[in-house]
């Protein structure tokens, strides 16, 4: 008998392996699918929308346009002079005059957007938090005001020597606004009141409050004065100026660069910045995690409340130091949620979408008298930043940029079929 050669199963079918993305498309896929690229896309279509409100307003292109279809050459030459002027004039007047003559001058606009994006800075820092936290921060306004009138009060009323009158002027300042914040934690900590609305109201009751003691002799109001304006502030409680007199950039900038590394180091590398971001993922789980979610609400707002009270402190104590009225807080209470929205609630991101609207601010009045540019074209532009932030599905269309849930559910349709291809091959060899 000849030996029989003994049969072998036959073979199962592999599912074929999806060949891993290489590290540039990975890097790419980080890139497009990213926060970071929303708002840097954000910001150009808002230039873009910018340049059309300019170019229709522009009257040399309204006279141009008469015969665009006789000589549209004139029309579009029309459009990029007044477009490129705008934005020329825009970026002379808040980072770099090239027509200057001498360095100093040139410099100048740079130092005027950081002295405008300072408070906005410093309110954006808080409003950034509570969105950390989950909570909607909507009162800078009148935290802005009630630590405007406690660092004032301060400045005007005390004698004491200049680091010192200085030091207690921010700190009751920044109180005053911590406090003024607290009370919309303490209520939606204890009674579960939004804190949307409680700070509305508090705007309201803040600026009534500080309207009546500026004209109320003996609280806010001058002495000797019927203008409701306090009295100007003594020079021992004013920022020093960082650059000499010939810029107005003051010491409450540096305050500003220590308290966004205060946020971040709160945020990323301490116990409470954990249980802030736990308590805003999930506020339930925090709880049977064991985090104390009430109390992480008046934290929040304490210190949210001190950060918008350092931009009314720079108001009072850094730009109008000569006396201020009920409208110090110069709807950078308001700018602020923007500021944060921009900056993806991150403190490096705040700080960074706070200086573009100080560079906004500066190089708005720049426009209008350059090139007699409607200033509120500016203001369009920023409405315009968030409304697309808050339209990423939009941007990413826009741009033709991947979706990271279309990508998710590729993925996953992938590792399914994947999965009913090993499925199907174990069958098959059973």
């Amino acid at each position: 008998m000849s030996a029989q050669t003994p049969t072998l199963p036959p073979a199962s079918p592999v599912a074929p392996e999806t060949p891993p993305p290489s590290r540039w498309h990975e890097t790419w896929l980080r890139i497009t699918q990213g926060n970071a690229i929303i708002s840097v896309l954000a910001i150009v279509l808002a230039l873009i929308v910018g340049g059309i409100m300019i170019a229709f307003t522009d009257k040399d292109v309204q006279a141009t346009s008469a015969y665009f279809f006789a000589r549209p050459g004139d029309t579009l030459v029309a459009i990029w002079n007044a477009v490129g002027g705008g934005y020329a004039a825009l970026f002379q007047g808040s980072i770099y005059n090239f027509g200057a003559p001498t360095f100093a001058r040139a410099i100048r606009p740079l130092t005027e957007t950081l002295t405008y994006a300072t408070p906005l800075i410093a309110a954006g820092l808080g409003v950034a938090l509570t969105f950390r936290v989950g909570m909607f921060n909507i009162g800078g306004r009148g935290q802005m005001l009630m630590a405007a009138a406690g660092a004032g009060w301060v400045a005007f009323s005390f004698d004491l020597p200049f680091p010192l009158h200085l030091a207690v002027a921010v700190l009751v300042g920044m109180l005053c606004g911590a406090m003024w914040a607290g009370i919309a934690g303490l209520l939606k900590a204890r009674t579960g009141a939004h804190e949307v609305i409680v700070t509305i109201m508090l705007n309201y009751v803040a600026f009534y409050l500080i309207s009546w003691m500026l004209r109320t002799p003996g609280l806010l109001q001058a002495p000797g004065s019927n203008n409701p304006k306090t009295p100007p502030m003594k020079e021992t409680a004013v920022f020093p100026l960082l650059f000499g007199e010939q810029f107005n950039l003051h010491f409450g900038f540096i305050l500003v660069i220590l308290a966004t590394v205060v946020v971040w180091w709160i945020l990323s590398r301490s116990s409470l910045g954990f249980r802030f971001r736990a308590v805003g993922l999930n506020p339930n789980a925090a709880r049977v995690a064991g985090i104390d979610v009430k109390n992480m609400y008046v934290y929040a707002m304490l210190i949210a409340g001190a950060l918008a009270g350092l931009a009314g402190v720079n108001q009072v104590l850094g730009t109008i130091t000569s006396g201020f009225s009920a409208d110090i807080d110069a709807g950078i209470g308001f700018d602020a949620i923007t500021v944060a929205l921009l900056g993806r609630s991150t403190p490096w991101g705040t700080f960074a979408a706070g200086i573009l609207f100080g560079a906004f601010k500066a190089g708005g009045y720049s426009m209008q008298a350059a090139e007699q540019i409607p200033v509120e074209i500016v203001t369009v532009v920023q409405s315009v930043i968030v409304l697309f932030i808050a339209a990423p599905p939009l941007v990413r269309t826009i741009f033709f940029l991947p979706s990271p849930e279309r990508d998710r559910r590729r993925q996953e349709k992938a590792r399914q079929k994947a999965l009913k291809a090993q499925v199907a091959a174990e069958e098959v060899a059973s």
